[in-house]
């Protein structure tokens, strides 16, 4: 038996999520994110705590792609949840996502997670989603990795570009 006090069950809801986090992990193995925008409503609004509130898909669009295909967004390989709760009657889903990176070159294991409040407004698609975590742990863990792939050989261009900006320097001991 389905209990529904919201909108839309539990069940609709969730089975919205997973098919978009399904679509996440295609976008994170293709490197193509210019399709993430359209999970959401016309009128989204996406609140990102370190990069601002956009408005729409098209804003959601230029910031998914634009942080999604730079570093440290570009070499994450997968956003698994560790857990989610649904709230029917606020029409939400809120998750833990682990933000993976691949092994660096020495065989060390580097994640941040954070945590996601999606808003379900029907028909597949989601009306808001706040992500919500702390900027400092992500870049420590993104200089942290950096370092090591640089020791390594396996930081690109890009990624050195960021450990310059935010890691005292490629090869510092900062």
């Amino acid at each position: 038996m389905t209990t529904t006090t919201g909108r839309f069950s539990a069940e609709e809801i969730t089975e919205a999520y997973a098919a978009m986090h399904r679509q996440v992990q295609h976008y994170a193995t293709s490197g193509q994110w210019d399709d993430f925008a359209l999970h959401f409503t016309e009128d989204a609004q996406y609140v990102e705590h370190a990069f601002g509130t956009f408005h729409g898909r098209e804003e959601i669009r230029a910031w998914s792609v634009r942080t999604m295909t730079s570093f440290p967004g570009s070499v994450m390989t997968g956003f698994p949840l560790a857990w989610s709760v649904v709230d029917v009657e606020r029409s939400r889903l809120i998750c833990e996502v682990r933000n993976l990176m691949p092994d660096p070159g020495d065989g060390s294991a580097h994640e941040e997670s954070n945590l996601t409040i999606m808003t379900y407004a029907g028909d597949g698609l989601f009306s808001r989603e706040e992500d919500v975590y702390n900027p400092l742990r992500f870049l420590t863990m993104a200089v942290r990795w950096a370092r090591i792939a640089e020791a390594h050989g396996r930081l690109d261009d890009d990624g050195r570009a960021y450990l310059e900006q935010y890691g005292g320097g490629v090869g510092s001991g900062r």
